[in-house]
C-alpha cells in the first residue's frame, strides 16, 4: 500500500537488491544480486549522510557497471525519519521503508548487530517478504508533526495537574468546588496555606508548571490552525468535520495520519491501518477472536475513538453542525447523517446485547472509519472540484521536487 506523492521512476527488473540498518551516525550496507542463487554480502559500512550514500551509489555503479533503475534500496522505518528515501525517489532510485514489526523473524535467532540486520533485509527484499508503508508528502507530515505536539503538550499538562491533585491529597487538602482548573480552583491554590514554606514553594512551582503546560497547548493549537490554512488537504479536513463529532482539530489529525486514503483500496485496510480490526487465534474448526490489535496508528485511533463517542447520542444536525456542513456536497451531507442513524442503531444494539460501553464504542469506531473512507472516496473522486485542485498542487509539488535549478532560483 506504499503511494509515495514525489515522482516514481520508470523500474526496471531490479539486479542488485540493498539493505540499510540505519543508525543515528552510520548505516551497514549489503547487496543481495538478482535469483534465488545470488549473492548475499556485506558491503561496509557508511556514515548517516546524503553525500556518504551518493557516493555509496557511485561505488555500486562502478564495481557492477549497473544502471539506477536496476537497483532496489529497503531500510527499517524509525527514528531517522524518510530522508533516504526521499532522496532516493528523487534521483530516480527504488527505495522501500518497512515496518520493523512485520519483518519475518526467526523464533530461534538470538544474534543481532548491524551486519546481520542489514543482509536480512537484503535477502527478505529480494524474496519479496517486506510489505512497503507509505511515505508522507513533506508538508502532510510537517502538520502531522505538529499534530502530535500538541497532543505531547496536552499530556504534559494533564501530568502536571495529576501531580498538584496527588501533592495535595497526600497532605490532606481536598478541593471541594464543581469544577477543576478554572479560575476558582487556581485562587484555591494561590491562596491555600500550608504548615511548611517547602510545600508552599513547591506548590507554586507546580503551578507555574500547569500554567506554561496549558499555554503551550493554547500556542500549538494556533500554529496549527496557521499551517492549516495553507495546506494542500485543507478541503479534506472540510469535509471530514461534516461528519458529527469531528471538528478542526480532530479532521486535521485524522487527515495527516491517514494520509492519501486512494491507498486504501478497501475500509477493513484502513480499520487494520488503525489497529481496529479483532485479533484471531483460530485453529481447525475453532474459531477464537480476541480485543482490538492496536497494531496500527495510535494517534488517531486515540482521537477517532473520542469522536465516536458521540454517537451514543441521538442523531441530530445541531446548529454548529449545520455550519460546518455549508461548503460541503449534499452527498457528502447524506453520508454524515447515514453515519449518524447507523452508528446510533449499533450501539444501542450492543449496549441491549450486554456489552460495556467501551467495547461497544470501538465497535461503532471501527465502523465510523468505513464512512470516513466512504466520504474521503466521494470527495476525492476523479472529476470532483477538489480532485483537480489537489491533481494540479501535485504536479507543481513534483516539479518543484524534481527540479533543483527552480529549488534554487526560488530559494
Amino acid at each position: 500500500m506504499n503511494s509515495n506523492n514525489l515522482a516514481k521512476p520508470a523500474i526496471s527488473k531490479p539486479l542488485f537488491f540493498i539493505g540499510l540498518d540505519v543508525h543515528k551516525e552510520t548505516i551497514a550496507v549489503a547487496i543481495a544480486e538478482a535469483g534465488r542463487s545470488g549473492e548475499v554480502r556485506f558491503f561496509g559500512t557508511i556514515s548517516n549522510d546524503l553525500e556518504a550514500l551518493e557516493k555509496l551509489i557511485r561505488r555500486i555503479y562502478k564495481a557492477h557497471n549497473v544502471k539506477k533503475t536496476e537497483l532496489s534500496f529497503v531500510y527499517e522505518a524509525g527514528p531517522c525519519g524518510f530522508v533516504i528515501a526521499r532522496r532516493m525517489i528523487q534521483l530516480g532510485i527504488e527505495c522501500i521503508v518497512v515496518s520493523p514489526s512485520l519483518i519475518p523473524k526467526k523464533s530461534g535467532d538470538r544474534i543481532k548487530t548491524d551486519r546481520r540486520d542489514a543482509i536480512k533485509l537484503a535477502r527478505l527484499h529480494r524474496a519479496g517478504e517486506l510489505e512497503p508503508i507509505n511515505i508522507p508528502q513533506e508538508a502532510d507530515e510537517c502538520i502531522r508533526d505538529l499534530c502530535r505536539g500538541r497532543t505531547d503538550a496536552v499530556n504534559d499538562q494533564r501530568r502536571i495537574r495529576s501531580q498538584i491533585k496527588a501533592f495535595l491529597l497526600r497532605n490532606g487538602y481536598k478541593y471541594h468546588g464543581k469544577s477543576s482548573w478554572n479560575e476558582a480552583h487556581l485562587r484555591y491554590l494561590r491562596e491555600l496555606v500550608l504548615p511548611y514554606p517547602a510545600h508552599k514553594a513547591l506548590l507554586e512551582e507546580m503551578i507555574l508548571a500547569s500554567t506554561q503546560a496549558a499555554e503551550r497547548v493554547v500556542r500549538m493549537t494556533e500554529l496549527i490552525e496557521a499551517h492549516y490554512k495553507g495546506w494542500d488537504r485543507r478541503s479534506w479536513c472540510e469535509a471530514l468535520m461534516a461528519l458529527k463529532g469531528v471538528q478542526m482539530l480532530t479532521a486535521i489529525t485524522l487527515v495527516a495520519e491517514i494520509g492519501d486514503i486512494n491507498r486504501f483500496a478497501h475500509p477493513r485496510q484502513l480499520m487494520a491501518f488503525l489497529g481496529l480490526v479483532p485479533s484471531e487465534h483460530t485453529s481447525s474448526d475453532k474459531v477464537r477472536k480476541g480485543g482490538i490489535t492496536k497494531c496500527g496508528n495510535e494517534h488517531a485511533r486515540w482521537f477517532l475513538i473520542e469522536s465516536s463517542q458521540h454517537y451514543a447520542l441521538l442523531p441530530k444536525v445541531s446548529k454548529e453542525l449545520s455550519k460546518r456542513q455549508i461548503p460541503v456536497s449534499r452527498r457528502i451531507k447524506e453520508i454524515s447523517w447515514n453515519a449518524q442513524t447507523r452508528l446510533h442503531a449499533r450501539y444501542r444494539a450492543l449496549v441491549a446485547h450486554g456489552k460495556c460501553r467501551q467495547k461497544a464504542i470501538t465497535a461503532v469506531a471501527r465502523e465510523f472509519l468505513g464512512f470516513i473512507w466512504a466520504l474521503l472516496k466521494e470527495h476525492t473522486r476523479p472529476g470532483s472540484v477538489p480532485a483537480r485542485v489537489a491533481a494540479q498542487k501535485n504536479r507543481a509539488y513534483r516539479s518543484y521536487r524534481l527540479n533543483p535549478a527552480l529549488a534554487n532560483s526560488e530559494g
